[in-house]
């Protein structure tokens, strides 16, 4: 998926390591299926026109099925059908195997944890003082400064931008590369979902900010290239940093 992965394990049992261990390698199984750079993968060889749908692995099943629902939710702001050189479930799938990765952690007994995924996060638990995950994220050109620090009880936040990689987000519209925003982030329930969000909304801009807020659970912070923020009611925003803050 050609990004780091990384974890906060804060309350678990004796046997955590062990199931942190199971959670990395399953991990490492998923970048072989949805890998864009592994030839063998099994995306690079749907791609190459390689792979019949009845021949299709479980887990890519799966994922498609889940941007056909992105698709829709978007109104075909986030199509992973339309990307070039062929189908490209990537704006997703980092979040999706985020999300396979948290589930290992709780049936292994862990009670708090926190998986970054390249800066898409998903969490559960509260942090010492029961207080909700303080999530930073971060400002498109401030250097390390945040843009806003978000409390997360549990879910998801995943953001979208240009500061990372450069111009890579694609208007499936068009199919030219194009940011309609500097940064979108959207929190909610579900990483897989908030990870398409973001990156439909990083495109198409605030007149898609509607959809987000006809999801339940689900919230915005977006900003513009003049600077502007954006963020939608529900978001529960927290003063400074504390303990337990990631940088998407």
């Amino acid at each position: 998926m050609g990004t780091v992965v990384s974890f906060v394990v804060i309350d678990g049992p004796p046997s955590s390591r062990q199931t942190l261990e199971t959670a990395c390698a399953e991990l490492h199984r998923i970048d072989e299926l949805f890998s864009m750079w592994k030839p063998d993968s099994a995306v690079s060889r749907l791609r190459r026109g390689e792979l019949a749908p009845g021949e299709f692995p479980q887990e890519l099943t799966e994922v498609l099925e889940r941007c056909r629902e992105a698709k829709e939710i978007t109104a075909g702001w986030f199509d992973a059908w339309a990307m070039p050189g062929g189908v490209d479930p990537s704006g997703l799938v980092k979040g999706w195997a985020a999300e396979r990765a948290g589930r290992i952690l709780r049936e292994g007994g862990v009670h708090c944890a926190l998986i970054s995924a390249g800066g898409d996060i998903a969490c559960f638990g509260s942090p010492p003082g029961a207080v909700p995950w303080r999530i930073g994220i971060r400002h498109p050109w401030r250097g390390n400064a945040f843009a806003a620090i978000v409390e997360c009880a549990g879910g998801a936040v995943a953001t979208s931008g240009t500061y990372e990689r450069g111009q890579h987000l694609i208007d499936p519209r068009t199919g030219a590369r194009r940011a309609a925003l500097a940064s979108a982030t959207v929190l909610g329930p579900d990483l897989t979902l908030a990870d398409a969000l973001a990156t439909a909304i990083a495109v198409a801009g605030p007149q898609l900010l509607h959809r987000v807020m006809e999801l339940d659970g689900y919230e915005a912070h977006l900003v513009g290239w003049d600077g502007a923020e954006h963020t939608t009611p529900g978001t529960r925003l927290a003063s400074g940093p504390r303990p337990g803050a990631g940088c998407p």
